[in-house]
């Protein structure tokens, strides 16, 4: 479906290909890493001052995905991945992500979910999403990307957040090798919680490495309010 120059390069060479999702589990694996009314004319001699019509952009919505271990609240780059958001907030709408778990906890690199339930079932998605990796958009600390499989083109509802700046997930050049993670979001609040779910104890389980023995679940993830 990553881990040291001298000892660290060829480990951050293992690390990058695990950044890959086996069976489309959206996977960072360690072997390849979705009404205005207008107010009436008014009568003659009756002084009025212009209607004034406010809009408001949601450019950057703030989600909170409660876990069984706490709560984690991330902004979202929907200014600059737009399809990665929207498609995210499909999922989220759509209440796809609640009861499922993040199935692959790597401590010191990323922890990811949204694609298994507790018992390991992968649960359907929608189509995949194009790449929306910039140079500007980095897998720092804290941010959230989409997991993809080999093909540059492969997201669906599977992300996961940096543990740690992941600079060799990020766009170097638009080429299957260096396309690079799309990160579309960053955690403004439960960075804590984000840091004690990466010290779970982990195991391989059917098939998977790193899944964490006491499930962390996603009860929810939604807009805040």
């Amino acid at each position: 479906m990553m881990k040291r120059i001298g000892m660290i390069l060829p480990v951050i060479v293992l690390a990058a290909m695990m950044l890959t999702v086996g069976c489309d589990m959206g996977t960072p694996d360690a072997r390849s890493i979705e009404k205005i009314d207008v107010a009436p004319t008014p009568p003659k001699l009756v002084e009025t001052k212009p209607v004034v019509i406010k809009t408001t952009k949601i450019s950057r919505p703030i989600v909170v995905i409660e876990t069984s271990m706490g709560k984690i609240t991330a902004e979202l780059w929907a200014d600059s991945a737009p399809v990665t958001v929207k498609n995210f907030l499909d999922y989220a709408k759509a209440k796809h992500f609640d009861g499922l778990i993040f199935h692959r906890v790597i401590q010191g690199f990323m922890i990811q979910g949204g694609g298994f339930d507790a018992t390991m079932r992968q649960k359907e998605t929608r189509d995949q999403i194009p790449n929306e990796a910039t140079i500007d958009k980095k897998n720092d600390r804290g941010t959230l990307a989409m997991a993809r499989t080999a093909v540059v083109d492969s997201a669906s509802s599977q992300f996961f957040i940096n543990l740690k700046d992941n600079d060799f997930l990020n766009h170097r050049a638009r080429t299957t090798r260096d396309f690079g993670y799309c990160a579309f979001g960053k955690v403004i609040d439960g960075m804590d919680v984000v840091d004690k779910i990466a010290t779970v104890q982990v195991a391989d389980r059917g098939g998977h490495q790193s899944v964490p023995v006491t499930p962390v679940i996603i009860k929810t993830v939604r807009l805040a309010k």
